[in-house]
């Protein structure tokens, strides 16, 4: 499993969509990918709980995890390679710490620990709470979005990743984030 959750190496800018569920993240990762004509790294959860969900298996144990974060990080490796100049990642493995420890009382795989914390990113967008919940199968959370969030905040600043919260409208978060993009392909 260890092999799996390796992150491969990479000249492209990496960015990630970080945050609770129903704040924009995925319509931000299609904007950007767009917008810098390049691949975006889905959420591999949705996919995998969202099958769970429609064989009437409607929760995520904690042995469901790892296959997440296994295919999360295949899913980032296969897509790397192919992109043009900047990688927009929808999630990444420090978000599946925040949920394993969140839903499971502080429990957290080694292994996910491990990989979450080695993981290079050159940038987390940082999503706020400011959107509208939009509820669907597998949200849950509608009720904690401000408990959520603090604790996708303080993983950001315990593990000293480099941030940017963006607050607002959809256009007003892709302008920040275009921006901060940009200055990271300056450098």
């Amino acid at each position: 499993m260890e092999k799996h959750l390796k992150q491969n190496k990479s000249n492209c800018i990496k960015v990630v969509l970080f945050g609770p569920e129903s704040t924009g993240k995925t319509t931000l990762s299609l904007q950007l990918a767009k917008h810098y004509n390049t691949l975006w790294v889905p959420e591999y959860a949705r996919n995998y709980l969202q099958k769970k969900w429609d064989n009437e298996q409607k929760v995520c144990e904690p042995k469901d995890i790892l296959p997440i974060a296994k295919g999360q990080m295949q899913t980032e490796n296969e897509l790397t390679p192919k992109a043009n100049k900047v990688l927009i990642c929808d999630t990444n493995l420090l978000e599946t710490k925040v949920y394993s420890e969140t839903y499971y009382s502080g429990n957290c795989d080694p292994l996910l620990h491990k990989y979450a914390l080695q993981h290079y990113y050159n940038l987390y967008f940082l999503t706020y709470i400011d959107t509208p919940w939009q509820a669907d199968d597998l949200r849950d959370k509608p009720n904690e979005r401000t408990l959520m969030f603090n604790a996708f905040e303080a993983a950001l600043i315990t593990h000293n990743k480099p941030y940017v919260l963006l607050k607002g409208d959809k256009q007003t978060r892709l302008e920040q984030a275009i921006l901060h993009i940009n200055n990271l392909l300056k450098t």
